[in-house]
């Protein structure tokens, strides 16, 4: 039975992600592909996206590196097959609430599963989201926490409204996002929105979510799941582009 995060939907079945074994992600469905650069306040702090370049998932499936190796990102041209990686998938479906710590604010809560952290940062600025948290009471507090909670593009923190018990969440069409990171001078992995079903090659599904990050740089220890590791080994992609396209929302709620 495929799990579905709270607060998420599935995406229509012509959008899905085969995570093969030992290769890449084979992508059916076309759905937009773009990079997605952090781009940064005023004060240096991470604050929303920019799309860059556009790239074409036509093909069907279009199979996306990660491994990390290929001459061709984002595509795959079979450098995994040489590549010093480690292809082995995390055992199980775990879902994001699993072992989650929760920080309890007045009106809005944040849980928080620090093992999906992609280091995108969007969690620091105004003092950060737990300072924030603490004084949900506050218009200005609560709104900033929910829009840093719902910046983090893997779900690692989710506000939730303490009265309804939903959690917050923007509303994704299906797409996926390469994420580029020039303030730490790294890639980061892709971002997998609106609820595209994700299966390993045998069918066991992965749960779905609104929005999730999978490794690209081929070193997680969390695969297929971004671990953060890109940033801290300075992984690059290469890929030509510029952050001058549209934003991933800057509004609060």
């Amino acid at each position: 039975m495929t799990e579905i995060m709270t607060g998420s939907s599935e995406a229509d079945s012509r959008y899905r992600i085969v995570v093969t074994e030992s290769g890449p992600y084979l992508v059916y469905g076309r759905p937009p592909l773009a990079q997605q650069f952090i781009m940064a306040n005023d004060r240096g702090e991470s604050w929303y996206f920019q799309e860059g370049k556009h790239f074409s998932t036509e093909a069907e499936p279009t199979a996306l590196c990660r491994c990390g190796a290929s001459h061709r990102k984002p595509y795959c041209d079979g450098s995994h097959r040489d590549a010093d990686w480690n292809p082995e998938l995390e055992k199980g479906n775990d879902r994001l609430l699993d072992n989650v710590e929760v920080k309890r604010g007045e009106r809005v809560s944040v849980s928080d599963n620090p093992k999906y952290c992609v280091f995108a940062r969007f969690c620091d600025a105004e003092g950060g989201i737990f300072a924030l948290t603490d004084r949900s009471d506050e218009r200005d507090a609560r709104q900033m926490a929910v829009r840093e909670a719902s910046m983090c593009p893997s779900a690692r923190l989710t506000a939730w409204d303490n009265a309804t018990e939903r959690p917050y969440e923007y509303k994704y069409e299906p797409s996926l996002g390469l994420i580029e990171d020039n303030a730490i001078g790294a890639s980061g992995g892709l971002w997998v929105r609106g609820g595209i079903r994700m299966t390993r090659e045998n069918g066991e599904p992965f749960e779905i979510r609104n929005r999730v990050v999978v490794c690209r740089c081929g070193q997680s220890a969390d695969k297929p799941y971004c671990d953060g590791t890109h940033a801290s080994i300075k992984w690059r992609d290469q890929l030509e582009g510029m952050p001058e396209g549209e934003t991933v929302p800057e509004e609060v709620y």
